[in-house]
């Protein structure tokens, strides 16, 4: 094989070793992207239970200053019965009471029904702090793992682009140029074999002119149809 074929060859398998940790990469991410979701969740679960606690407290404060109105009122007309001279005002009077009292009814009804609400939802936030509480503890131990993995990709990857440096160093840098500019389309396929008489990239039947001159690898080809570099992996046989 030629030696600026075997170069490329060496040089593409290198770029391959060093994009194939990127999905470890971001399945890790997604892994710590995922435990932080749940947690922001349940963050958000309990400012919304918190809110609502609150919200439920502002109503039954305003329900307890309505029932001192009324019974403020009620006292007033207790005190406006004493000099009532006529049969309308003791009617009038007593409309006053009846709506006063309606009004009393209804605002210990909805503090009860409110306190019962608080009541529950005060349960049920101490549950959603319990699952807070667990699930930053998980996303600490996540983080750690993925942090771990990520830095053993990293090391791995170091010393593939030091393995790569060395190849861009001692190839030719006309060569290297040729390899990168298909590479800007074709990525990690820039180099493919050629297998049943076929271009491993785009998997089109090469010419027998272009399988032979690949077979004989004196110097670098192309595929017709694709324009990736071919060569013959001579490990393998063909069928």
């Amino acid at each position: 094989m030629n030696k600026h074929v075997l170069e490329l060859v060496e040089l593409s398998k290198t770029d391959k070793e060093i994009d194939s940790y990127q999905p470890q990469i971001d399945a890790a991410d997604k892994k710590t992207a995922k435990a932080e979701k749940k947690l922001k969740d349940a963050k958000v679960r309990v400012k919304k239970i918190n809110e609502l606690i609150i919200e439920n407290e502002k109503k039954v404060v305003s329900y307890e200053n309505q029932l001192k109105i009324s019974h403020d009122q009620l006292s007033e007309n207790q005190k406006k019965s004493k000099n009532i001279s006529t049969e309308k005002e003791m009617k009038a009077l007593a409309i006053e009471e009846d709506i006063a009292k309606e009004k009393m009814t209804f605002a210990n009804e909805e503090i009860d029904r409110l306190q019962m609400i608080n009541e529950k939802k005060r349960e049920e936030l101490k549950d959603e702090e319990s699952v807070v509480t667990e699930l930053s503890a998980e996303l600490d131990k996540i983080s750690a793992e993925v942090e771990k993995d990520k830095a053993d990709i990293e090391k791995s990857k170091m010393a593939l682009f030091t393995k790569r440096e060395k190849y861009i160093r001692e190839i030719d840098q006309n060569v290297l140029a040729f390899y990168e500019k298909i590479r800007i389309w074709a990525g990690n396929s820039a180099v493919v074999p050629v297998k049943k008489q076929a271009c491993y990239g785009c998997y089109m039947k090469l010419n027998d002119k272009t399988y032979a001159d690949t077979i004989r690898g004196e110097e670098i080809k192309t595929c017709p149809h694709c324009g990736r570099i071919l060569y013959i992996e001579r490990e393998t046989d063909e069928v």
